[in-house]
């Protein structure tokens, strides 16, 4: 496998599928060998040549991570730039928060800490969207430190989810999920009384549940410049997400698709409040009111960003125009090119995607050869990661039997 050095270096914190496709993205732009900074001793990233790969157990906290850092950039700062990326919530508010000491020997593309308090905390990601008269679904607020009275004027099942997804991950308790659907106010008291004594304290956002299953959500993934203005969005449509407790919500395959409405939404709220770098928002179309409904804001690229590399616009190059050669960006560029993500088998999709039309789409796209799955990439893959790859294919076909919903109402 081939190379080429150039005056930086990405520095990939994370050994998920996330990272993989992010260190994927850099070779196949550039060509370039990225390091991989992680705490698995297996996985995608670990088998991968696109990669130098270190270790640290316990990287996710901040005593680990900031020193190795460190270590890192004494390293390598002295002969490259170091552009580092967090593949986790957590990684992320680490990099934030430290970003005076850090910048010594990293370039970090997200933006400073003051906003990221401000909207990745649910509650307060809303409150900005209610003044800009962008829907978003129903929401109480439940403040875990002063036990705030459940009182909320719609109707069961009701979706509840961290307002703090950095904070939510460290915490410990019986039932843990990533999101919760609940048909009754008993289910709801009963996970409130577990989270108590989780080392949790901040709040939990219960919602009204919009109605349909997986094919009713959206993902939109926007970039901005330096000067706040957003040059770059790529409009998703989901057909189908991970329904482990632990990854709940999380897309596995996406068709590419253009809705300007929904773009322009996003333009005001990002160029109001001043955002710099890579946002990511998840959606849900009502089909109550024909709304598409924003549910949260992630300050970093999703664990399915490849849905943008491999519809043809790669993920990666806004970050090194812009953060590595500070190129001037005009206009708005729009990813238009119609093309199947997914992480899960053909046969996972054909299974469960409810949708006939969307899944009579799907199928036309892998007939056509407009697909492709991160994890498979024919110069990465050896023996040894053609093994995982099927194993990973068959695990996801095993968690589908195990805990997809049965029933059409549920998300």
């Amino acid at each position: 496998m081939e190379f080429i050095e150039y005056e930086f270096l990405p520095v990939v914190l994370g050994g998920d599928i996330t990272a993989y496709s992010l260190i994927r993205s850099f070779y196949e732009e550039y060509k370039i060998k990225s390091l991989a900074v992680n705490m698995s001793l297996g996985g995608p990233v670990v088998m991968s040549a696109l990669c130098d790969s270190i270790y640290y157990e316990g990287l996710e906290t901040a005593e680990v991570l900031l020193p190795a850092l460190m270590e890192i950039g004494e390293k390598y700062s002295k002969d490259k730039k170091l552009l580092v990326i967090g593949c986790g919530d957590w990684y992320v508010r680490i990099l934030i928060e430290n970003k005076a000491a850090l910048s010594k020997h990293y370039i970090i593309p997200y933006i400073d800490e003051e906003l990221m308090n401000q909207i990745v905390l649910k509650d307060k990601f809303y409150e900005i969207l209610e003044e800009l008269d962008i829907p978003y679904p129903k929401t109480f607020v439940y403040d875990c430190k002063e036990k705030t009275p459940l009182t909320y004027d719609f109707d069961y099942p009701i979706i509840a989810k961290t307002a703090n997804s950095a904070l939510y991950h460290y915490a410990r308790f019986e039932g843990k999920k990533k999101v919760f659907c609940f048909n009754g106010k008993d289910e709801l008291e009963k996970m409130l009384k577990n989270l108590d004594g989780s080392g949790y304290d901040y709040k939990f956002i219960i919602q009204d549940r919009i109605p349909g299953d997986d094919s009713g959500m959206r993902v939109l993934t926007c970039y901005c410049d330096s000067n706040s203005l957003v040059r770059f969005a790529a409009f998703g449509h989901t057909l189908l997400e991970e329904h482990t407790p632990s990854a709940l919500g999380n897309p596995c395959a996406i068709i590419n698709d253009v809705d300007m409405d929904v773009v322009n939404q996003a333009q005001v709220f990002l160029e109001h409040i001043g955002y710099v770098g890579y946002a990511n928002f998840d959606l849900k179309y009502d089909p109550r009111d024909g709304k598409y409904k924003f549910f949260e804001i992630n300050i970093r690229l999703g664990r399915s960003n490849y849905y943008i590399t491999g519809s043809g616009f790669n993920v990666v190059k806004y970050l090194v125009d812009d953060f590595i050669y500070g190129s001037e960006f005009t206009g708005l560029t729009v990813a238009d090119k119609e093309h199947l993500f997914t992480f899960v088998p053909k046969c996972v999709i054909k299974k469960y995607v409810r949708d006939e039309e969307l899944k009579a789409r799907a199928m036309r796209l892998f007939k056509e050869g407009k697909w492709s799955n991160p994890i498979i990439y024919k110069p990465d893959m050896t023996l040894k990661r053609r093994a995982y790859a099927a194993a990973y294919g068959l695990n996801q076909i095993k968690k589908f039997n195990e805990y997809y919903p049965g029933s059409d109402d549920d998300a």
